[in-house]
């Protein structure tokens, strides 16, 4: 029975969170994630700052890639190189996609994985407007990759994995389909502190990137019993969004090697 009610539960958060993206991605929605405070020189706005992109970047990709969903730019810590393949789980409107395209060149192959119909005709639609032929999105949950073993180069992510109702399977398949010696580069929200169950429980708050963030040092250990080493936190912030007296959320950006 708990079981049962365990799988219920997943299926309402993803529902939840598909949902959601659906409607940023049809434009109803302009952001993931509102702010609760006001930003400080410590604290930061989830929904406008720590995305990472400049404008010479930005201006290389189709106009309407960037949905403004990230936390990060993880393409710029994941060491990408021409000729490599390239899978982003949970690739939205293709900006990460875009990005990474740029840097493995017509040698190399970029594949955005998402779960979202909207997302992916617009991330389709985005490719067909930017002339990116070596780029391709294929629809899945990042819990089951449609990719065969052994086959990537350089895995990335932005501000999706906290969105897996189970964060294991999705690492669990990130080192699936790595090659050896090949490196995962996520940019994601992260909690500190003992974040309240009427959050932990909030369907709109699991779409909104705070329900479903783990404990850092959590999400970290999870990393790391998928069978990766060389973990390393590259960039941390903590954001206004959500935040309690004694509670937070941040956004990390971690690399970790098979």
């Amino acid at each position: 029975m708990q079981e049962e009610s365990k799988q219920t539960d997943e299926s309402k958060i993803k529902k939840a969170v598909e949902e959601r993206y659906a409607a940023i991605a049809r434009g109803e929605i302009k952001s993931c994630c509102t702010t609760s405070k006001p930003a400080s020189n410590k604290v930061y706005n989830i929904a406008t700052e720590g995305q990472g992109y400049n404008q010479n970047q930005l201006a290389e990709i189709p106009e309407g890639a960037n949905l403004g969903l990230g936390c990060g730019d993880p393409t710029a810590e994941a060491d990408l190189q021409p000729g490599q393949t390239v899978l982003d789980l949970g690739s939205g409107a293709g900006v990460d996609c875009f990005l990474a395209a740029r840097h493995v060149g017509q040698a190399g192959r970029v594949i955005g994985v998402d779960m979202t119909d909207a997302m992916l005709e617009k991330a389709r639609e985005n490719a067909r407007r930017g002339g990116f032929t070596n780029v391709e999105f294929r629809k899945a949950e990042i819990e089951k990759l449609p990719v065969e073993s052994g086959t990537v180069d350089r895995i990335i992510s932005n501000c999706v994995i906290n969105l897996a109702p189970d964060k294991r399977p999705v690492f669990a398949e990130a080192y699936r389909v790595l090659k050896a010696g090949g490196a995962i580069t996520v940019s994601d929200i992260v909690s500190f502190g003992p974040v309240p169950e009427s959050i932990r429980a909030d369907l709109n708050l699991w779409a909104g990137c705070a329900a479903g963030a783990m404990d850092k040092e959590d999400y970290l250990g999870v990393i790391r019993q998928a069978g990766f080493s060389r973990i390393s936190v590259i960039k941390e912030m903590a954001y206004d969004y959500q935040r309690g007296p004694d509670y937070g959320f941040s956004s990390v950006t971690v690399r970790a090697v098979k």
